[in-house]
């Protein structure tokens, strides 16, 4: 037997199939904790239901999901892997905060930041050196250093502002908001958290770094389904896997991913050295450079040079931290935005009560950061439209589910490496907490929650729901919630209400007549119709002339 075992060792196609195996049990280990969980039945035996989720046009599929199958239900993954898809409260505020520690991101997304985004390793993004991390960028974005930053918001907001009266000074015309806030919202992360400009905005200006940034979002959603198998290749040097990358013929998807990396790579570096460059001259060369050192790179750099010499963050991390801020940060505010346009435009009265209190407040003016947040349906109205594990545990349940076999549970036992959806649609839309209008857009619902949303103990950056529900990643909330909650939400919400308020006071916004389909991704994008798969989002925009009294 062990001469047996010899030469399937020296048999690569032996080991292949060795490997296979171990994968599989681990799946039918996994599959006796939940089989016995409800959920739709599985498409392929390949991909189970992995591709009807992540499809483009996968968002009838999540709302089933999320609405028929309860707050904990099974989806299938490769080969048939179970995949919890969790939206019930107690469950998630466990995940999320009691023992966050158990529920880490799975090997698949850590495996992916090493091997082909921003070369961060995975000891970077979980335990003490990821509290390392959190312990220096907190300070970053606090709540004072995002009041001095208000001022450089409002003044692009402006020059934002004067690029659309340009176009619709002589009348209404159909813009592209989509493209229009994506490029305001590359302007503002890269001025208020790279301090570099990568938009003049009243003018058209090709950068290299931006086109990239813009592009990678896109580029990897085509490869969705590859890089679920992307992280297996860990434990090759980075310098291997990049080589093995490069090999892939001009023209194709890859090559194209590895060339925008590269430019972002190259690009983050002159940054952060033009930047290092500028901090160790004093403040006021500092002050010379975009964002007057009031950007959140250049205070990071001060606090790491500050920092007691155990806590700093070596350079090629702190530019790793650099694109994957400013990636997380781009699309996702972009979109929000145009989602929340969308929704103004088909409901005008709620665009001209949003209006009004705007103006009232002169917001568009610059209002200061505490007033600013003090305005409660522009608060409310992005509320609501962002409303629409490492070890054997027990996952306890704030209401019981009956499983396939007609008994009831009200806890699941998780096996180690158990994968997960975090079911934020499903708690975003749940009738018992929200009522039964939580399919119903409606601002006016954050002005007096009923008990039954402020009782939930719902986790998330606000503590009353998950968010956000048109965000959707597979395997992480976007914002999340506890330790793993994004680091840069205040910044990403000060963009739109700074946005909004300037858009809203000079703007009105109207359907163009056209069928605009949002479709599912690592960002969900609009466009028009289901075949054309170019982002976009027309909209009749006009300059707003205020009624007089005759």
């Amino acid at each position: 037997m062990g001469s047996d075992l010899s030469l399937l060792a020296g048999s690569p196609g032996s080991l292949a199939l060795l490997g296979a195996a171990v994968i599989l049990l681990g799946i039918i280990l996994r599959q006796v904790v939940s089989y016995q969980i409800p959920g739709p039945p599985a498409q392929s035996f390949w991909s189970g239901n992995l591709m009807q989720f992540i499809a483009r046009d996968g968002e009838a599929f999540q709302k089933h999901v999320a609405l028929d199958y309860g707050p904990i239900s099974k989806l299938n993954g490769l080969f048939g892997e179970p995949i919890l898809y969790v939206s019930d409260p107690l469950a998630l505020h466990t995940m999320l905060i009691k023992e966050e520690h158990n529920f880490q991101e799975t090997d698949e997304f850590l495996g992916n930041h090493d091997t082909t985004y921003f070369g961060t390793k995975t000891d970077e993004l979980l335990g003490p050196h990821h509290a390392k991390q959190r312990k220096l960028l907190n300070p970053v974005f606090s709540v004072n250093n995002m009041r001095a930053m208000l001022p450089l918001f409002h003044e692009l907001g402006c020059k934002f502002r004067e690029a659309i009266r340009a176009r619709v000074q002589d009348g209404p015309q159909e813009l592209d908001m989509l493209a229009w806030l994506a490029r305001v919202a590359l302007e503002l992360i890269g001025q208020g958290a790279l301090g570099y400009s990568f938009d003049p905005l009243v003018t058209d200006r090709a950068d290299p770094y931006g086109e990239a940034l813009k592009s990678l979002g896109p580029e990897l959603d085509s490869l969705m389904i590859l890089r679920k198998v992307a992280y297996l290749s860990e434990p090759l040097p980075r310098w291997f896997r990049r080589a093995f990358l490069k090999l892939f013929p001009p023209g194709t998807r890859v090559h194209s991913i590895v060339q925008t990396l590269d430019t972002l790579d190259r690009s983050a570096k002159d940054i952060y050295a033009a930047k290092k460059r500028a901090s160790k001259q004093g403040d006021a060369e500092m002050m010379k450079q975009v964002g007057q050192g009031k950007d959140l790179i250049s205070i990071l750099l001060r606090a790491n040079a500050a920092a007691d010499p155990t806590d700093r963050l070596p350079d090629d991390e702190v530019v790793a931290q650099m694109s994957l801020f400013i990636m997380a940060g781009l699309d996702t505010t972009s979109n929000a935005l145009s989602r929340i346009l969308t929704l103004l435009a088909t409901h005008p009265d709620h665009q001209q009560k949003l209006r009004q209190e705007l103006l009232e407040a002169r917001a568009a003016d610059g209002l200061p950061y505490d007033e600013l947040n003090r305005l409660p349906l522009l608060d409310a109205v992005i509320r609501e439209t962002l409303r629409m594990a490492n070890k054997d545990t027990v996952l306890p349940l704030s209401t019981p589910i009956r499983t396939t076999d007609g008994k009831f549970m009200n806890a699941i036992p998780i096996a180690k490496g158990s994968q997960f959806v975090i079911g934020f649609a499903g708690s975003n839309m749940n009738k018992a907490v929200w009522g039964e209008d939580a399919l119903e857009w409606k601002p006016e619902r954050w002005l007096s929650l009923p008990a039954t949303v402020t009782e939930a103990r719902i986790p998330g950056v606000y503590s009353t729901y998950v968010v956000p529900s048109i965000l959707l990643t597979l395997y992480r909330m976007t914002f999340s919630g506890g330790k793993r909650a994004c680091i840069g939400f205040k910044f990403s919400e000060m963009e739109m209400k700074v946005v909004l308020s300037i858009l809203l006071s000079n703007f009105t916004f109207e359907p163009s007549g056209k069928q605009i389909e949002w479709n599912v991704g690592v960002v969900w994008y609009p466009t028009v119709g289901k075949e054309n798969n170019n982002p976009e989002l027309p909209l009749k925009v006009g300059l707003y002339q205020p009624l007089t009294a005759h």
